[in-house]
């Protein structure tokens, strides 16, 4: 049982989760691997790329037939694309495929509209361009994009549902490599509303760059290569679970602040200060 209190549940547009960690599908070592993951993670809304083998791997398996679709929340990506167009394209894709499975992720979709195959950051033009026409088109969009707090300003005013921008670059495992960036798009973001939803998106690589981004004052963390890429990803996916919850708390608790120098832990009365020599 979640120990937070439930009005410190994650909204997502229409959406709402206890968790604050959303999980993708890919790169697992097998379907059945990736099932037990996703339930050790403790995740109720997980990622699928929908243009990744039509959803079936080389020996004919259908992903979703390891998914429990009344049990997640699909978050349809367009992972893999690299204009506006085909993004749109890709989104309306998955939208469909989840009408049929009559999951309450039809309705939304994870943007992705990359740059390039070697860096795989985001085309900043292209993204915005996408989530405008998406939008319009009736989806509640997420946005993955770099930690530029301009260009998360710009996405938030075209309309999206919640800007996630990257920690690190995708599948690198470098953890948050810019705190301030990530700081400044958390008060350009949420400054006219609090409650506005930022996602890590990317970049995490242990339980540690978790906590990290959750105790900046994120809304929750998406991964998928930090688990399936570990060396032992059931262990990885309970320390991920742990992580996001610790973080939070940690946020929502308030850290003492950072001194120069030492404040002792003890009760000083009675204690007579060394004379100086």
């Amino acid at each position: 049982m979640s120990t937070y209190a439930v009005e410190d549940r994650l909204q997502l547009g229409t959406h709402c989760f206890d968790s604050r960690l959303i999980v993708g599908t890919g790169k697992y070592a097998n379907y059945d691997q990736m099932a037990t993951a996703l339930k050790l993670a403790g995740a109720e809304c997980i990622t699928v790329a929908v243009r990744r083998e039509r959803l079936v791997d080389a020996a004919g398996n259908n992903i979703l037939d390891f998914i429990d679709t009344s049990r997640y929340t699909l978050l349809p990506n367009t992972a893999g694309c690299f204009t506006a167009e085909d993004a749109i394209r890709v989104a309306r894709l998955g939208r469909e495929i989840l009408l049929g499975l009559d999951n309450p992720g039809a309705d939304w979709v994870k943007l992705e509209v990359l740059a390039d195959q070697r860096t795989l950051l985001p085309d900043p033009v292209a993204t915005l361009e996408a989530t405008r026409r998406l939008v319009e088109d009736g989806f509640q969009v997420l946005c993955y994009t770099s930690d530029d707090p301009i260009v998360a300003k710009q996405l938030k005013l075209a309309g999206a549902t919640s800007v996630m921008p990257a920690g690190s670059p995708i599948g690198s495992g470098q953890g948050i490599l810019n705190t301030n960036n990530m700081r400044i798009c958390l008060e350009y973001l949420k400054e006219d509303d609090p409650d506005y939803p930022v996602i890590v998106d990317a970049g995490v690589g242990t339980a540690s760059d978790v906590a990290i981004a959750m105790e900046l004052g994120v809304d929750g963390v998406l991964l998928n290569t930090g688990i399936a890429h570990a060396q032992n990803p059931l262990g990885m996916a309970q320390a991920m679970h742990a992580a996001v919850r610790a973080g939070r708390l940690a946020y929502l608790a308030g850290r003492i602040p950072k001194k120069l120098y030492a404040t002792a832990s003890s009760p000083d009365q009675g204690v007579v200060a060394p004379k100086p020599r």
